[in-house]
Parts: C-alpha cells; structure tokens; sequence
C-alpha cells in the first residue's frame, strides 16, 4: 500500500487492510502469466474438500434460515442483519458469486429464484450505507456480472438510488451513515473513515454499467473530502463529522478497521477505472503511514496509532482485519512481512484473536467473528508471488476453521481462541458466504470461471472484474 510503483501488478484488496494490501483484488496486470502458471497447478482434492465445507455450512443457512439475513446455527435461529423485521436474504446476495465460482449452479438458480420472487428494497427503516453498500450493491453487481441477469442491474441501480440521499443531503458530500430506503431520511452524522470511503467500486462499476454518472461522481467526491482535511503529516483521522467536515478524533489508526478499507478502495479506483487523482491520493497517504507508524517488534511488522496531526504514538493494538493490509499497491515485501506477523498469530492461538497488543502478541480481544482477511490475503500473495508458503499456511487456516467454528449446523463464531476446547458462539456472518471459503477455493481451485491474471474483487470479496461464465444460454440464467 505504500508502493511507489505505478504498475498495477496485482495489488488488490487490502490495502485497506493493512496498508500493503489494498484492496479489490486485482489480480493481474504484469504478473498475469505468473497467475495463469499457477491455475495450471491447482490442487483439486483440496479445493473439493473447501468447497464440501462450504455446502455444510450453506446447508445449514437453507435448513435454518433461508430468507433471512444470518443463520444461527448452533440453536437453529436466524437473524436479520440491518433492520428487525426487515428480511433481505443477505446471506442468500453474499453467496450468489461464491457458488457460481465453485460450479454449484442450481444453487445459483435457486438464489436468483428467491431475488427474484422476494427482494423488495422498498423498505421503510434505516440501512447502514456502508454495509449496504458492499454487501446488497456489491452482491448485486458481481450476481449480474456472473449471470448476465439484467433484472439484477436494475434492482442494484434502485437500490443505489435509495442510498444516494445520503450523500447529496450532506453539506460537505461525505455520506451520512444510515439511511431510511423508503423515505431517503438520513442520520448518524458522525461517521468513520471506511464508511465514507468505501463506495468507489461498486458506484463507480455501476456507472460504468448504466451510463449513469451520479454512483461515481457520489462516491468520488466523498474520497476527495476525505483527502482535503489530511494533516500536515498527510495522515488522517478515525472519524468525520459529515456535516462540519470537522474530525471528531485525532487517533490515526490505519491499517485497522473502522479505516482501512478507505485506502483500499483509493488503490482500487486507480486499478479499475485508472483514476489517477485516487492514485495519487493512495501514495500520500501510505507513504505517511509507512513514515509515522509502521514499526518492528522483534522481527514482526505493526502499525502503531498516532496522533494524526504529531505523530505521537497511541497504542499498538492491531485488528485481524488489518491482516488483508499485504498486496496493495505493488508493494509486496512488505505485504509478505506483514502477513507472517500474523502468521506468527495464527501459529500461536491456532484461531486468529479478533484484537491483539503486538508486543507479546496478547489477546485484548479473544473473539474470533470468522474474519476472512488472512484467507483473503493468503491467496493474493500467492496468486502474485507463487510462494508455496502461501497455500500451506492458507491450508493451516483452513484445518484450524475446521476443527474450532464446525458444528453440526454449520459454521459458527468463537467467543474464546484462548482456551481449549475453544468457546463457541452461536453465528455465522453472512459474509462467510461471500468471503472465507471463496478465497480458499481460489487459493487452491485454478477454477476457469475465474480469470487470475485480470480479476478484480472488492472488500466484500465480490467479483467486479474476472468473471468467466460459461455458455448462459445453457445454464438458463438470463
């Protein structure tokens, strides 16, 4: 994330994560016959045994909870995600690309059979526009893009029109963080930095798609609203007053949430669209990261917060989030340094903690919410880099999922990595259906439905660029 190189090598998604690794995953560029030698050795018996876990738990998402957002699948519960009472089979929009990746059509079939018979976005409660954004319009663009179903597009444009209030109702353009889908009413004034930012890829691929320009010019201006209010260090804070435009803390905590997907999503806008101001925007930034707050802890690599307008140092926690922070911006030395700081995690919990101190690597937070981003960055780095290091500790991750988040229905979260038997919680996020197991199956798969030297995917793990479907006439979708 803090490269200087201007070749779009393959840096994609998680630059937001950690400032190395910004995000969308782009896949390609240079390093593309690098990528399609790779596909060449996939490793079939493994990527079978990921996708076998991942119908387990999309199993028990039908048997308990189709319909609904998320599935409870130690008590057989659901949930709904953004609004009580307000159903919008989020689980069901997450899953849509993932299935098509893994070959599992008629899974395909009978998601896009429920949109079509039950989504209805015409809903009179506040949606969190940030969620909204990467997981409905997202799910939504990458399902069109993978069946060509122009009711999908439609239904995806609608929906951004119901967002758009709030950013047009804003004084300074930086959207407000929920809005009501039916009314346009806006509120939360005060809103962090990724929730701001991370909108580019999905409007901007919305214009693009619909000629429409207003998703793009929306989320771009808010980007440059962002960047005009950075300190005389070139760092920015954790949260903004959209009203005032005046920052409502001085804490400077990249590469950890609730900011990192906005540096994703400005390396992103350069690799999708070429938009050389995101570009430029992107090297400021990290170059000020890289100065002010990376550092080393033993032989590990951390991001210390700081005073955003000093410099000062605040703390040293890092968020396993933040892991997806490696191959952004070309700069892959230090993604690959920053990915073995938590492997050195990973190695000692077996589950990656939701929080640590890095000195020690102490557990302040025991959690584990299923988070995907060390599977996210294991296949980016091994995708440009080809390390078998990748894939084996990718695998490593992958048995440890297994063995601690498996029950009977399902895949559920772990309120306690510290002890042994680990403490089960009773959920399972709908972005595991969108993430986990999707970048585990491109890690190992080679699957042709996939095109490793040019795809690109979001913070979401949504494919807006790569999708290689097959004859649709015969798969019917259109």
């Amino acid at each position: 994330m803090i490269s200087t190189s201007l070749a779009v090598s393959t840096t994609r998604r998680r630059l937001l994560y950690a400032l190395a690794a910004v995000g969308g995953v782009a896949v390609g560029g240079g390093p593309g016959a690098a990528a399609r030698g790779r596909e060449a050795g996939a490793d079939a018996g493994k990527a079978r045994e990921i996708r076998a876990e991942f119908l387990h738990a999309w199993d028990g998402y039908k048997r308990f909870a189709w319909g609904h957002d998320e599935v409870l699948p130690v008590s057989g519960g659901h949930r709904e995600f953004f609004a009580a009472g307000h159903p919008v089979g989020l689980s069901i929009v997450e899953a849509l690309d993932t299935h098509f990746l893994m070959g599992l059509d008629d899974e395909v079939e009978l998601c896009l059979d429920w949109i079509d018979d039950r989504l209805d976005l015409d809903i009179d409660a506040p949606f969190q526009v940030f969620e909204t954004t990467i997981r409905l319009v997202g799910g939504l663009l990458a399902g069109y893009l993978v069946t060509g179903r122009r009711a999908l597009l439609e239904l995806c444009a609608d929906l951004a029109d119901r967002l758009l209030p709030a950013f047009t109702r804003s004084p300074t353009g930086m959207p407000y963080r929920f809005v009501n889908l039916r009314t346009g009413a806006v509120s939360g004034r005060t809103t962090p930095l990724a929730e701001i930012g991370t909108h580019i890829l999905e409007f901007g691929l919305l214009s693009e798609l619909t000629g429409d320009p207003r998703y793009l010019r929306a989320a771009k201006g808010a980007l440059g609203a962002v960047v005009r209010r950075r300190s005389s260090l070139d760092l920015l804070a954790t949260t903004m007053n959209v009203e005032t435009g005046e920052w409502a803390d001085r804490a400077a905590i990249a590469v950890n949430p609730p900011v990192d997907s906005f540096y994703e999503y400005l390396w992103g806008a350069w690799t999708m669209f070429r938009d050389e101001d995101c570009r430029e925007w992107f090297r400021t930034l990290t170059a000020a990261i890289k100065k002010h707050q990376a550092e080393r802890s033993g032989e590990l690599l951390w991001f210390r917060q700081v005073d955003f307008r000093t410099g000062a140092p605040l703390g040293r926690r890092q968020s396993s989030l933040a892991v997806a922070v490696l191959p952004v911006g070309g700069d892959n030395a230090l993604a690959a340094d920053y990915y073995r700081s938590w492997t050195a995690v990973l190695d000692k919990y077996a589950v990656i903690p939701e929080e640590i101190d890095y000195p020690g690597l102490k557990a302040t937070d025991p959690r584990n919410e299923l988070r995907p981003e060390y599977a996210n960055c294991a296949f980016e780095l091994y995708w440009q880099t080809g390390d078998p290091f990748y894939r084996t500790t990718a695998w490593r991750y992958f048995q440890n999922l297994k063995a601690h988040h498996r029950v009977p229905g399902g895949y559920t979260i772990v309120s306690d990595v510290t002890r042994r038997p680990m403490a089960k919680g009773d959920h399972c996020p709908a972005y595991v259906f969108a993430e986990n197991f999707k970048w585990l199956y491109l890690t190992f798969s080679g699957t042709p439905r996939f095109d490793y030297a040019r795809g690109y995917l979001s913070t979401e793990g949504k494919v807006l660029r790569g999708a290689r479907p097959p004859a649709r006439s015969r798969l019917g979708w259109l």
